[in-house]
């Protein structure tokens, strides 16, 4: 099977997957406690203007007739209006989402910078007081919460250092962006990176002990090159799975760092609007986080079948 066509079938699996996901996201967000419409009006409205203004949003209506409702705007690119902020959900939300998707990659890049050399250093040093010591790191790693670690940098680093990086925001410019998010970004790759680190050290100490890798070093080349051309891309091929599978992940756990750190992303977004109960607000955010995953999966998969061409004919 060619690449065109793998990609093709992992598309048309992604199908249904979006299609369970409109009729959770739907369906599941009724269930929250609360009326929209009093939340808006507040507890001094009367029942009569509650009444008239669920009737205005359609929230009288039998669930089944609102989500058709709800189905036929999404198919035309309607996501709804904000109850809240009396704007289109799919506006706030793409105004929000390229910071989010800074955080992610900046993030994501930040873990890959960490995780290889430490991993590479810790296979070559395999049982040794390097190996032990970056062993070490996966443990500490897992025992801090995010939002703990982005507390501690934040005090370390925005309040008692000088204030080398700012305590919130986005900033303005590229490196603006790269100065204001390094903070939320490194809190994230701290915890993307020990996983990382673990998946690549054992791929690496498998890859090194293979006769490819012996039969490289009998001709001569240095371990430099027999490292870079020979090893880490065989042994990277589960790493990407994991980094995506990771990414994943953290497209819904950006809600935290972006709150500890008042970043104007769509995961800020994503609470501000389950507090206000603003409905189509979460409906959009979910399946904008929900397609995000998708096509993250669907990445890491071609990812993997590039390094790998064997997976194309699984």
């Amino acid at each position: 099977m060619s690449l065109s066509g793998y990609v093709g079938r992992r598309l048309l699996q992604a199908v249904p997957v979006m299609l369970g996901v409109t009729i959770l996201v739907f369906f599941l967000i009724h269930l929250v406690p609360g009326d929209p419409a009093r939340t808006i009006l507040g507890n001094q409205a009367t029942e009569q203007r509650v009444t008239l203004l669920r009737h205005e949003w359609g929230l009288d209506r039998p669930l089944p007739v609102q989500y058709e409702k709800f189905m036929n705007r999404l198919v035309h690119g309607d996501l709804g209006s904000s109850l809240f902020y009396g704007v289109g959900a799919g506006r706030l939300v793409l105004e929000r989402l390229p910071v989010t998707l800074w955080l992610i990659c900046f993030g994501a890049l930040l873990s890959v910078l960490i995780a290889v050399p430490l991993a590479i250093l810790a296979a070559i040093h395999r049982d040794r007081i390097p190996d032990h010591a970056i062993r070490a790191v996966p443990l500490i790693g897992f025992g801090f919460p995010p939002f703990w670690v982005g507390i501690v940098l934040l005090l370390v680093f925005a309040l008692h250092l000088g204030r080398l990086f700012p305590v919130g925001g986005y900033g303005s410019g590229f490196f603006g962006h790269l100065h204001s998010m390094f903070l939320p970004a490194l809190t994230v790759a701290f915890g993307i990176a020990p996983i990382l680190i673990r998946s690549l050290r054992a791929g690496l100490l498998e890859v090194l002990e293979s006769d490819y890798v012996t039969t490289a070093r009998s001709k001569g080349l240095p371990e430099r090159r027999v490292l870079a051309r020979h090893a880490l891309r065989n042994a990277a091929v589960s790493t990407v799975s994991v980094l995506g599978v990771n990414i994943g992940f953290l497209v819904g756990g950006t809600l935290v760092i972006e709150q500890v750190y008042a970043v104007p992303g769509v995961g800020q977004l994503m609470i501000n609007s389950i507090f206000q109960r603003d409905f189509p607000v979460v409906q959009a955010v979910t399946l904008v986080f929900s397609l995000m995953v998708v096509l993250v999966y669907l990445l890491t998969d071609v990812a993997h079948a590039l390094l790998d061409p064997r997976v194309r004919f699984d």
